[in-house]
């Protein structure tokens, strides 16, 4: 598996991201999609990243830098996995290397929002030490929206891996 930033006007990135699109909209109303478009996925402070197997994109994820009066957190974006790819292990290492570039951007606090029609997703969240918070950022109270975040700990990593 390599993981390397993405172009999300890609043709493939565009696909996997309408496909998590339809993927969502089957499971929640639209109120409670909080989906990235793809032009916010391009900004400075949002990275993207696209996690190819055997040649094909497999998965993506992004992480945004943000701000609140608390201070400086990441937020975890776009993680999908299309169904054919899952059990590979593809969602842990884009979550690692998102983690990884917010640490390296001297940010301590990973937040998430995801939903609870999710018990894959919950699950490694909760596996890789994220726990229920409540709402952040600009996100209201939502009963199909589930709020984690992570303590994240000092550590340096690549911008480009192999798994």
């Amino acid at each position: 598996m390599e993981l390397r930033p993405l172009d999300p006007h890609d043709t493939a990135a565009a696909a996997l991201l309408a496909q998590s699109d339809a993927y969502m909209a089957a499971l929640y109303p639209a109120e409670s999609n909080h989906m990235e478009s793809a032009a916010s996925l391009t900004q400075p402070h949002v990275l993207f990243l696209g996690a190819w197997l055997d040649g094909t994109l497999a998965g993506c994820g992004a992480a945004k830098r943000m701000r609140d009066e608390a201070g400086d957190y990441g937020e975890i974006k776009r993680v999908f996995v299309p169904p054919a790819f899952r059990g590979h292990g593809i969602a842990r290492a884009l979550m690692s290397r998102l983690e990884a570039h917010l640490r390296e951007h001297g940010i301590a606090l990973a937040r998430l929002e995801t939903g609870v029609s999710q018990p894959e997703a919950l699950g490694l969240y909760r596996a890789l030490g994220y726990v229920i918070r409540g709402p952040f950022g600009a996100y209201p109270p939502d009963p199909y929206s589930v709020f984690m975040e992570k303590r994240l700990a000092a550590h340096a990593g690549s911008r480009t891996e192999r798994c």
